[in-house]
């Protein structure tokens, strides 16, 4: 099968499409023919050596596709189903892919609307949870226009709370169609908020990593109120948490988001689509920045053809 891979650490010239042996799924596990694969900023800090050391490294946490084998165990899909999931391996940027974590795809998606969903859900879900946000409170996300930041806004407004996002002007209308009230980032951040919320909020996410967690301390009221998925230096500095799947993923989510969309409470826009042989321009726009929904590497090749499901 063909893959996504890299032999030494750099910038996005170092990813290769090489070939590789066909995967097979362990117990509990299924492969699926890989329609499309989700693309994230960890992908650019692993090729940069600032995650796993180990050379080579294959490409890919997140994937959709047709189940075309199944591990020992496995009951609650069949050959042929559409799923999206994780792949535990981190090779999902590939013609074939082992998830180990995984759901049906929603009815109302296509295959690069469901690789979209993986991470950005999980890491949303989890620091909405680890933040203990509820119905009636009141949520600040920082950094709320991005994948993971729309998503946490979304699953906040779905629990019945408040949220106020912070983001460029540009975006403000579609933080309001989220059900988010927007406010602008930089100078003047806490008189923004305090202006919505005088008393400042019950919690607060960063998902952005721009240096405010004391100002989200400060409308929070504590550092235990906070969560950063983006500020790893900054958590350890003013005791914030810093939110990694290391302390248990919150994989309820996979099954939890297809009635939300399905009720139209729930979306994660495509802010491009590549080829898979194109990893490495997907690479190059998404570290340019301001990237507003995912970036999706597309799957069309030969290890598609004969499978079950094909055209799905």
């Amino acid at each position: 099968m063909k893959a996504v891979c890299f032999h030494q650490f750099g910038g996005p010239e170092v990813l290769e499409i090489v070939d590789l042996p066909d995967p097979h799924p362990g117990p509990g596990q299924v492969r699926i023919a890989v329609r499309a694969a989700g693309v994230n900023p960890s992908d650019w800090m692993k090729r940069q050596g600032l995650m796993d050391k180990e050379l080579p490294q294959t490409m890919g946490y997140e994937a959709a596709g047709v189940v075309d084998e199944l591990g020992e165990g496995v009951t609650d899909v069949s050959v042929g189903d559409r799923v999206f999931g994780f792949s535990a391996e981190g090779a999902a940027q590939a013609e074939l892919a082992v998830l180990s974590h995984y759901a049906p795809v929603p009815p109302s998606l296509d295959f690069p609307g469901a690789a979209a969903l993986p991470a950005a859900i999980e890491t949303a879900t989890r620091a909405l949870d680890q933040l203990g946000v509820v119905s009636d409170s009141t949520l600040l996300v920082n950094g709320a226009s991005g994948s993971v930041g729309s998503a946490a806004v979304q699953l906040a407004v779905a629990r019945g709370a408040r949220v106020i996002g912070t983001a460029g002007p540009a975006n403000h209308a579609y933080l309001r169609s989220l059900g988010a009230e927007p406010v602008a980032y930089g100078e003047g951040l806490v008189e923004r908020v305090r202006a919505l919320a005088p008393d400042g909020v019950d919690t607060a996410l960063d998902v952005a990593g721009s240096g405010v967690l004391p100002e989200l301390i400060g409308l929070a009221g504590a550092p235990e109120h906070v969560v950063t998925i983006a500020d790893f230096g900054g958590a350890q500095e003013y005791g914030v948490k810093f939110s990694s799947g290391d302390a248990g993923r919150a994989l309820h989510a996979l099954a939890e988001i297809g009635g939300l969309i399905d009720a139209g409470r729930f979306s994660l826009p495509i802010a491009r689509t590549f080829p898979l042989t194109e990893a490495a321009e997907a690479h190059r726009f998404g570290e340019g920045g301001h990237v507003r929904g995912k970036l999706v590497l597309v799957v069309d090749s030969p290890a598609h053809t004969g499978r079950v499901g094909q055209g799905v």
